[in-house]
């Protein structure tokens, strides 16, 4: 296959895979976000690998392009702080646990939806009472799909197709929002 057909197929597969994004869910996230700006509440962002790069790069833009007060924990000593204390199924339950409100919104990204550190912080965050936004992919019936107040879930099973999605639609309400 040549190179170009390839890209134009890979293209249009994300683009059919955008196409499914829940409108309503999508108008949800914008609401709440600014929601979140209006009232001067926090965002904390998190994920794994990929997934931790796409929390990284949106909570620059959130804070950059839309003065909303957002931090992720992919700080590198304390994930291996709280990991050792903790272990690393608890680490980021355990940062949720001591730096977040009842008040604060948490949004979790996780490719498959089942990894252990982000379905506990999700529990935890839901004992705390805070406002859940969920990103996952792979099988509908993942767990972490179940648990948010939002949740955005992409039908595929390919981590670089998930991942585009979850950036794509995270970078387009900032864009929004921009906009308006």
């Amino acid at each position: 296959m040549k190179t170009s057909l390839h890209l134009k197929k890979y293209i249009a597969y994300l683009a059919s895979i955008l196409m499914e994004v829940d409108d309503q869910e999508f108008n949800n996230l914008i609401e709440n976000l600014r929601k979140i700006k209006k009232n001067k509440l926090r965002l904390f962002i998190a994920g794994n690998g990929g997934s931790a790069a796409i929390a990284s790069h949106i909570a620059i833009d959130l804070a950059k392009s839309l003065s909303i007060n957002c931090l992720n924990f992919n700080e590198p000593s304390l994930i291996t702080c709280y990991s050792n204390d903790y272990g690393y199924e608890n680490w980021l339950s355990s940062c949720v646990k001591n730096y977040c409100d009842k008040k604060d919104y948490l949004i979790l990204i996780s490719s498959s939806g089942t990894s252990k550190n982000i379905i506990n912080s999700a529990n935890e965050a839901k004992k705390k009472g805070m406002k859940l936004i969920t990103f996952s992919g792979f099988k509908s019936s993942n767990p972490l799909r179940q648990k948010g107040l939002i949740n955005f879930w992409v039908d595929s099973d390919s981590y670089n197709f998930v991942e585009s999605t979850h950036l794509i639609i995270l970078l387009s309400a900032i864009d929004y929002l921009k906009k308006s």
